[in-house]
Formats: C-alpha cells, sequence, structure tokens
C-alpha cells in the first residue's frame, strides 16, 4: 500500500495527515516539534511512504533536514502556488496537512527549491548583512532628514557613514535634544557598519562566484559581496526553466 504523508508546521507543534494511494486518511496526530518523536510516530508507517510534504513555512528547515536525513522523500510545497488547489481542502478541516498530502497522491503539488543544507548558514549570514544595510540606510535618511530640517544642510550618506570622522555632531552643537538625537544615531550607524564589516571580512576568501555568477561583476555597482549574495540566494541557475522564471 503506497502512503503519502504531509506535515502542517507550526512553530511549536504539527500536525502530520497520512492517506493511503486512494485518497483515504488512514492516519492523523499531532507532534511536538520534536525529532525523535516524529521519526518514532513515521517509523511503523516508512515503508509504504512514498513521499512526505512540508511547506515552505519560515521554519522548514529542521523539519526537511530531520526527514531527508531518515532517508524520506521530501516534498517542499510552494504556498505561493497551491491555493489554485483550495477546493481539495474540506471546508471543516483545521489543518492542512491532508490536502497537501492529496496534492502529492494526485501529482499536483506545486514544489519549490530545497536549497543545500551545507549552503544555508552563509546565505543566511549575507540575508543578515542586507538586513543590518537596510537598517542602516534607514537610519541614514532619518539623520539626514533631521539635519535638513533644522539646519538646511544635506549631508551624503558616505559622510555620514565616515567611522574615522564625526561630521554630525558639530551640525546640531546649540541645541540638546538635537544634539542628543545624533549621537544617537550616529552612534547606531557606527555600529552598524562595524557589525557589515565584520561579516563581509568573515566571508572574504570563502565565497568565489562561479561560471555564470562571475559575469555578475561586469555590471556596474555589483561587486563580490552582491554576486555572492545573488549567487547564493539563486542556486543553480540551471534550475530554472527559462529566463522569466529566473526574473520572476
Amino acid at each position: 500500500m503506497r502512503l503519502y504523508a504531509a506535515f502542517d508546521l507550526h512553530s511549536n507543534n504539527s500536525y502530520l495527515g497520512v492517506v493511503d494511494e486512494n485518497g483515504k486518511r488512514v492516519f492523523k496526530k499531532k507532534l511536538r516539534n520534536d525529532g525523535e518523536t516524529i521519526k518514532v510516530t513515521l517509523l511503523p508507517l516508512k515503508a509504504d511512504i512514498e513521499g512526505i510534504v512540508v511547506e515552505s513555512t519560515y521554519n522548514w528547515y529542521w523539519l526537511v533536514d530531520l526527514l531527508m536525513e531518515d532517508g524520506y522523500r521530501v516534498h517542499l510545497a510552494n504556498p505561493t502556488k497551491i491555493q489554485q488547489y483550495t477546493g481539495l481542502k474540506y471546508s471543516d478541516d483545521k489543518h492542512d496537512s491532508f490536502w497537501l498530502a492529496e496534492m502529492l497522491r494526485l501529482g499536483i503539488l506545486p514544489v519549490g527549491y530545497i536549497y543545500p543544507k551545507e549552503s544555508r548558514p552563509i546565505r543566511d549570514l549575507l540575508r543578515k548583512r542586507s538586513h543590518l544595510v537596510r537598517l542602516r540606510t534607514s537610519l541614514i535618511i532619518s539623520l539626514q532628514n533631521i539635519l535638513s530640517r533644522n539646519n538646511g544642510r544635506d549631508l551624503k550618506a558616505n559622510e555620514i557613514k565616515a567611522l574615522t570622522t564625526d561630521r554630525v555632531t558639530p551640525l546640531l552643537e546649540g541645541n540638546d535634544d538635537l544634539a542628543l538625537a545624533g549621537r544617537v544615531s550616529k552612534d547606531s550607524i557606527d555600529s552598524l557598519s562595524r557589525q557589515i564589516k565584520a561579516i563581509e571580512k568573515a566571508i572574504e576568501g570563502r565565497i568565489h562566484l562561479t561560471d555564470p555568477y562571475n559575469h555578475l561583476l561586469s555590471i556596474p555597482g555589483v561587486g563580490p559581496i552582491l554576486g555572492s549574495t545573488i549567487m547564493l540566494e539563486t542556486g543553480p541557475v540551471s534550475r530554472f526553466p527559462k529566463v522569466g522564471n529566473y526574473v520572476s
């Protein structure tokens, strides 16, 4: 008997649903997000399980890795494309697991790319760098607005980011409140700049652009860090059948 399983994954627990080759629901259980508990629960069914679905939620890494390492064929469901099949879901279902398992059984499950486990940490480190850059940019814009409103001055971003020279504080002297706002902003910007540089130093020499990604460096404004970010976010470009798939 062929079985098709799926997990409705939440932050602290999961709901496992299993259907057979005829679509009959043969097993269901709410489980703690604990690796051993999940493996023990699946073990009596393991020999008959054709595949297991995990939806691509924010916390899928650990469960997909656990199941793959235990020998299961895992499918990562693409949540943006499965809405077209909502008609397969019973209105009184409290969990999505049976819906996902049924799509797998019917061969219509939209799947996403399971990014290799070994490459995720450095990709996530570069994502953290991008996050810090966005935070720093928002602080710079806020500080530029303070200076423009109160002094009619507009410092360039590179002048504000300079770690060796503080060009901000002197422009806000004479008003304690504005001076404090300027110091807090400048200190926060400098702290983020140091953390960004620390990440860049940590990955320096560890990532090498490969074909065809080395051509990214020919684009104005794209250097090794941004090129590496694009490469790691994309993964093997061959997984995109057409240019339009990559662009989207």
